[in-house]
């Protein structure tokens, strides 16, 4: 087989419409991403503002594609650049989600950029590190995410006499308690979500350092540790709602919040929803602890934008890409959207509730990071495609060890 890069995520369906609709001229901008939801929606309106009163006289385009973990949004993306029509700006995770498109060619290389405006003195260290590739610089991080998150109802925990697990097992004990109420133990939503709940379950069963070894080949997927693993993952899935899995992530939360679910593995877009959009008071009407066997780890994903090689606008993307490195574009972004900010010297006064306890766990320097699997850090894109096909069939027929050498051979047909 041979190897996959991001352009085999070019899909028919969404093609056409896109490679008819991307004309540009000087006078516009137009900037590429899947943010269309709660909280994430209204983190880009707030950029879009700051753009706008920079560049009065260039109108903003927002060619924004729906859907959770940006699955759509990528696939789209592929097809305009295998047909040399890039937006100005794209969306893409930090880490290895990127690669592909600097070893293609694809993106610019914004060291200058970098230079010319003193990031490399205020971004986050260990981020910029994971944004390096040959000693260069390939995008402007905008946040921080985590993804190692258990969301939870205070409510129901208080009224069944349960405690937050620390444990994956003793999250599948309270099962017996829930169940007997009617009320689901776990909520979970559509496939990109069961990606993100195996990471979740690989980090606490495996350990950090174990963890990472997953992902550049000094743990090997078909030992037993790691199926021993991927079977307390099938039990977690047992205690879902699997068999009536919500559409996205925004349903899967609201189970929490009507009472027929007691926990969502989410990462902190989830703060966001609920807490602007759903109007829900944090350590009341909701709650949120680091996923069973992860307490000191951080598991971390970025948003970042781009500069393709081919803008039609390359001095409006420059414009934009250091709007989104702002401090000023930094705070009002990561306040709607329930993350953090990429920069270190932001007004750390303006994050509160769940985000202050996060960005106090993000800057203490004995907290371990590790990469989000489901988001981009840890695998290539093609990689990352395999193992979501193989973790479809797993999910439905439970068999660890086949699931453990697919990804395996994927790993080595894929790898660079």
């Amino acid at each position: 087989m041979k190897r996959r890069s991001f352009m085999a995520l070019a899909a028919a369906p969404v093609v056409a419409p896109l490679l008819t609709s991307c004309s540009g001229n000087a006078n516009q901008m137009e900037v590429f991403t899947w943010w269309t939801g709660p909280g994430e929606g209204e983190g880009l309106a707030e950029l879009e503002k700051l753009f706008a009163a920079a560049k009065p006289d260039v109108e903003f385009v927002n060619a924004a594609i729906a859907g959770g973990s940006g699955d759509q949004a990528k696939a789209a993306l592929a097809a305009r650049l295998q047909a040399s029509d890039p937006p100005d700006s794209f969306q893409g995770h930090a880490g290895e989600e990127l690669a592909d498109y600097i070893d293609s060619g694809v993106i610019e290389d914004l060291s200058g950029l970098y230079e010319s405006e003193g990031w490399n003195s205020v971004m986050h260290p260990g981020l910029l590190e994971n944004l390096t590739k040959d000693g260069k610089l390939y995008a402007v991080p905008v946040n921080i995410h985590r993804a190692n998150l258990l969301w939870y109802n205070p409510s129901i925990l208080e009224e069944n006499r349960l405690e937050v697990p620390q444990t994956w097992s003793q999250l599948i004990e309270q099962n017996e308690v829930l169940s007997e109420q009617g009320i689901a133990t776990l909520s979970i939503a559509s496939a990109w979500t069961q990606l993100h709940l195996l990471e979740t379950v690989l980090l606490g069963e495996l350990g950090a350092e174990a963890y990472n070894g997953l992902w550049d080949g000094t743990v090997g997927w078909q030992t037993g540790e790691v199926i021993a693993a991927l079977e307390t993952y099938t039990a977690v899935l047992e205690v879902s709602n699997l068999s009536e899995a919500a559409a996205d992530w925004q349903p899967q939360l609201d189970r929490l919040m009507d009472g027929t679910a007691a926990y969502a593995v989410m990462g902190d877009w989830a703060y966001s929803y609920l807490a602007t959009n759903q109007g829900k008071v944090y350590n009341v009407d909701y709650s949120v602890a680091e996923t069973p066997g992860s307490v000191g780890v951080f598991d971390y994903l970025s948003d970042a934008f781009t500069l393709p090689v081919g803008a039609k606008n390359r001095e409006n993307a420059e414009a934009w890409l250091t709007v989104c490195a702002s401090i000023e574009g930094q705070d009002a972004f990561n306040t709607k959207k329930g993350s953090l900010p990429a920069r270190t010297d932001t007004d750390q006064s303006l994050y509160t509730d769940y985000l202050a306890w996060n960005l106090g766990q993000w800057l203490d320097s004995s907290t371990v990071v590790v990469g989000s699997l489901a988001h981009g850090a840890v695998a290539r894109p093609g990689w990352a495609t395999e193992i979501q096909t193989a973790l479809g069939v797993f999910v439905q027929n439970g068999d660890a060890v086949a699931f453990a050498d697919a990804v395996a051979l994927a790993y080595q047909n894929t790898k660079s």
